[in-house]
């Protein structure tokens, strides 16, 4: 079967173009991997529940899996295909390595300053508090430009799952600035985000709200 990822059918403006299932679109674009979107109104219906217990998105399903969570999506999508994740069970390690560190290591403080200076931006600590998030996302985002290096991709010339995450993931900050300090991280961005598989994925989710006010 065609694989099926689940996403919302409307988000406001802000949100277009960082929907999570931005991972997943663009993992079955680099592998060439057909499939098909089910859209949700509301995700915290008992039915999506079922699939997803904390009400987000996305879900995915082919013929043998039913899962959630944007890595273990990429992952599958990866597995499945036999591609974005070398043979060699060190490079192998690795890419999930990164993947993983994307989500644990790197989001939360992405995150954070979009908590903080969006979401919650009306509280009294909000202004106050801006300043130590900054601060603490910039000293991730060091560590990841100093291990990256002159590298083209996190592990050397191949792109991996690793780098699709950690590339999803710094997307976060687009529009906001916070790359500048690190030219780095920001060029692996900007080549990641060039990719044909990435421009792809992002201009179909951009189009399913495109009409939508």
């Amino acid at each position: 079967m065609i694989p099926v990822i689940t996403t919302f059918a409307w988000v406001p403006p802000f949100a277009r173009g960082f929907v999570r299932d931005i991972r997943a679109r663009w993992a079955c674009e680099e592998v060439g991997q057909p499939y098909d979107i089910a859209l949700i109104h509301d995700a915290k219906t008992p039915e999506h529940r079922c699939l997803q217990p904390f009400g987000q998105v996305p879900t995915y399903r082919d013929e043998e899996v039913e899962i959630f969570e944007s890595g273990a999506i990429v992952l599958r999508i990866a597995e499945r295909t036999g591609q974005l994740i070398p043979a060699d069970p060190a490079a192998r390690s690795r890419a999930i390595q990164w993947l993983v560190a994307a989500l644990n290591s790197v989001e939360p403080y992405v995150m954070a300053i979009a908590i903080n200076d969006m979401f919650e931006a009306d509280r009294d600590w909000s202004k106050t508090r801006h300043d130590k998030v900054v601060d603490d996302l910039h000293g991730r985002l060091h560590d990841l430009e100093v291990a990256l290096g002159e590298r083209q991709w996190i592990d050397g010339d191949a792109f991996t799952v690793g780098d699709l995450m950690l590339i999803s993931v710094l997307g976060g900050l687009r529009g906001s600035g916070q790359l500048e300090r690190f030219p780095r991280l920001a060029a692996y961005v900007e080549r990641g985000e060039a990719r044909p598989a990435h421009r792809k994925a992002m201009a179909d989710q951009l189009a399913l709200y495109a009409d939508q006010s």
